[in-house]
C-alpha cells in the first residue's frame, strides 16, 4: 500500500465510486452539526465495509489464525517503533517536552536493546508510549477539527485531520524503505497486522451497534477530542 502509483489508483478508483454515489444520494444535511455531508459519508462508509469484509477482514483473520502470536507482537512492536518518531516531532511541536523527548528516548533504546524494535524495552522500563500525529498537533494550535469526513479506505476522519494527512503520510519512516519490493510488503503486512489488532472490537461493534456508521463517528469524534485534551 505504500506503493505511491497503486496507491494513487486505488485512491482514484474510490473516489470515482464514491463520486458516483454521491450524485445519487445528495449531500443530505443531517441534524448533527458535527456531520453536514452525511449522505456523502455514509456512501463511503458503504463502499469501506465492502472492501472490508471482501478482503481486509479475511485477510486479517487468516492472519491471526496461522501467524504465532510473538510474531505479531514483533511487527506490532517494529511499526510502534517507527511510528515513536513522529510522535516525538508531535510532542515537541505541542510544547509537550517531557513527552517528547520520552519518545525520543523509547525509539533510541527499542532500536538498538530491542533489536529494531522488534521488542518494547522501553514500555517494560516505564517509559510511557503516545500515538501523536499532525492533526492531534493542528488541534492543540487551535485549528478547530471542522466537519466529520469519511475518506476512501482510511475510514473516519474531519476536514482537520484530512488536511494534516500529508505531513503524517510523509512522515512515515517505512516510505522512504529500500528496495522498493521489502517496502511494499511490508507496508501490506503492516496494514494486515493493524486489522488484526482490531478484529474482536469489530466483532463486537457489528454485534452491538444498531447503526454502525452513527456509532463510528460519534466515537471518533469523541476519540479525537480527547486526544487533542491528552484525556
Amino acid at each position: 500500500m505504500k506503493h505511491l502509483p497503486h496507491r494513487t489508483t486505488g485512491r482514484m478508483q474510490g473516489l470515482a465510486l464514491v463520486a458516483a454515489a454521491l450524485l445519487l444520494t445528495g449531500c443530505a444535511t443531517t441534524r448533527n452539526p458535527q456531520d453536514p455531508l452525511e449522505g456523502y459519508n455514509r456512501a463511503v462508509f458503504s463502499f469501506n465495509d465492502t472492501v472490508d469484509r471482501t478482503v481486509l477482514k479475511p485477510t486479517a483473520t487468516a492472519y491471526k489464525k496461522v501467524t504465532p502470536s510473538f510474531v505479531q507482537t514483533g511487527v506490532s512492536n517494529f511499526f510502534g517503533n517507527l511510528s515513536d518518531a513522529w510522535s516525538a516531532v508531535n510532542n515537541l511541536l505541542q510544547g509537550k517536552g517531557q513527552a517528547g523527548m520520552g519518545d525520543v528516548t523509547r525509539v533510541a533504546v527499542n532500536s538498538t536493546f530491542g533489536i529494531f524494535g522488534l521488542l518494547d524495552i522501553a514500555s517494560e522500563a516505564g517509559i510511557p508510549k503516545h500515538n501523536e500525529d499532525f492533526g492531534q498537533t493542528l488541534g492543540v494550535w487551535g485549528v478547530p477539527s471542522g466537519p466529520f469526513v469519511m475518506l476512501p479506505i482510511l475510514g473516519p476522519s474531519t476536514v482537520r485531520d484530512t488536511a494534516a494527512l500529508p505531513a503524517d503520510i510523509g512522515s512515515d519512516i517505512w516510505k522512504y524503505k529500500q528496495p522498493e519490493n521489502w517496502r511494499n510488503i511490508g507496508a501490506a503486512i503492516r496494514v494486515v497486522d493493524k486489522r488484526a489488532q482490531l478484529l474482536d472490537a469489530s466483532s463486537l461493534l457489528e454485534d452491538a451497534a444498531l447503526d454502525r456508521y452513527e456509532f463510528i463517528r460519534d466515537g471518533y469524534m469523541q476519540r479525537r477530542q480527547s486526544q487533542v485534551d491528552d484525556g
